[in-house]
């Protein structure tokens, strides 16, 4: 018995072990006592992260996935839960206890994850997974790249990312058209801003909403006032600003 992959779900059935051990080898499991896999499919990577002194949770929405898992890995069968990642209350399994996350992630909705992430990080020290390499380079990016945009600046705002190795798509069943990449996230020492988050999530967002005009220009309906938008940083286009410009740009608005 084996699973079909399912188009509508993103599904690509990573069938490289060598690949899969790596994966389960990138997070640190320190610091925290469980791990959630999102879409495991049939257990590729599930299998690797079992023999890690850790409690395993996988979260899969597709019935056949969830019957194959519970028909293969006994021992998980507890902690398969049956919902959308993106929908589903997390304390309901975890409380307020710190995990990590994993996964070979579904592409159309791999970018929706990492903003789900954001929303919890405060109980999520580390996050490693596969993307579409082009998403995974995204948020690894620095500012004065062509790709760097919300999700590297959201992102790196709260946690160091680092870019860790490509994947060709012959190692999938079935192979996606793109390479994939897989990355890993750590939440900084301190992931605290010293400006409003709200805030800084609207300004940025705004800011790249409009990537090739001035921030001047971008950040109009801000209502700012003449003395702030006299500063040279509003000359910048939003690639051109760091991580931290853009948490010192949110606190001079904050105080504007």
């Amino acid at each position: 018995m084996s699973v079909k992959a399912k188009k509508h779900l993103g599904q690509h059935f990573l069938k490289d072990e060598n690949i899969a051990q790596k994966i389960a080898d990138t997070l640190s499991y320190k610091g925290y006592s469980h791990v959630l896999e999102i879409g495991p499919g049939m257990g590729v990577l599930t299998k690797y992260l079992l023999e890690k002194d850790i409690t395993t949770h996988v979260i899969e929405i597709d019935t056949e996935s969830v019957d194959y898992l519970k028909a293969n890995y006994l021992n998980l069968a507890n902690r398969i839960i049956e919902q959308d990642f993106l929908k589903y209350d997390l304390k309901i399994v975890f409380n307020d206890e710190p995990f990590a996350i994993i996964g070979n992630f579904p592409y159309n909705i791999s970018s929706q994850i990492v903003f789900k992430l954001l929303e919890i990080r405060n109980q999520v020290p580390e996050f490693s997974g596969m993307f579409q390499k082009e998403v995974a380079m995204r948020i690894c990016s620095k500012e004065g790249s062509k790709v760097y945009g919300i999700l590297s600046v959201l992102t790196q705002a709260f946690y160091n990312a680092e870019y860790l190795f490509t994947v060709p798509p012959s190692v999938f069943n079935p192979p996606p058209k793109v390479d994939s990449g897989v990355l890993l996230l750590k939440r900084k020492d301190n992931f605290t801003l010293p400006c409003s988050e709200t805030l800084f999530f609207k300004v940025v967002k705004t800011s790249f909403q409009q990537r090739r005009k001035t921030l001047r220009n971008s950040l109009k309906t801000f209502n700012l006032s003449d003395n702030l938008k006299a500063n040279v940083i509003f000359d910048k286009r939003p690639e051109q600003l760091s991580v931290a410009e853009f948490i010192e740009l949110t606190s001079r608005i904050e105080n504007d």
